[in-house]
Formats: structure tokens, sequence, C-alpha cells
């Protein structure tokens, strides 16, 4: 059954891929305070000034992040080694979580878009 809010999505969960969401969705928190939390998609998503921002979900072997807009990945390549990626989206696991800094330049990039900077 699909989750209706973002708690009860991140409490479905295996631990160790509700801690690893719950720590993602801190960093988002913590960089874009304003934004509101919306389940879309099935899938935990945050909206900035009405527009998607970022979502992430979790699946069987992988979590992810979607709304990577390719322009973070074009100045900094090296930083998504041991990532798998396809347009829009960084995929990871657990065991191997995004690190703030890539979060924060994920977000702060859709910010700018969303910004229209």
């Amino acid at each position: 059954m699909p989750a209706k809010d973002v708690e009860g999505y991140l409490s479905a969960l295996p631990p160790e891929q509700r801690a690893a969401l719950e720590n993602l969705r801190a960093t988002i928190r913590a960089i874009v305070p304003e934004a509101v939390e919306v389940i879309s998609y099935q899938i935990p998503t945050f909206k900035y000034k009405g527009k998607m921002l970022v979502s992430y979900g979790a699946w069987k072997a992988h979590c992810a992040i979607y709304g990577e807009t390719g322009s973070v990945r074009e100045a900094h390549p090296d930083a998504f080694d041991g990532y798998a990626t396809s347009k829009g989206t960084v995929r990871f696991t657990p065991e191997k979580p995004l690190p703030p800094a890539l979060v924060a330049e994920i977000v702060q990039a859709r910010v700018a878009a969303i910004e229209g900077r």
C-alpha cells in the first residue's frame, strides 16, 4: 500500500535504508529549511516554491535521490565515482551513502534552477 506521508514511507523501510534516507532527509532540510515535504509518485519529495526540488526513495538493492540536473556531475565528475547514475538520478546504498557535500551541491543546483539562476 502506498505511503500517505513521508513518515509512513520511512517507517515501512528496513532499518538500514530508513537510517540512510533519514540522514539524507536531514541534510536536505538543513540546506533548504523552507522546503515542503510531500509524497509524489509514491516517494518522498521536497518542494521549493511550489516546484519539485528533489525526491528520494528506497528500492530492493539501493536508495536514490532524484533531481540531479547534470550540472553538478559535469562540474564534479569525480564526486560521483562509485555511484550509479542516470539522467537525474544518483543511486547509493546504506553502506555507501552520498556525502553531505555532494547532496548540498545537488540541492543547491536545483534551488538555482528553480530560481532561474
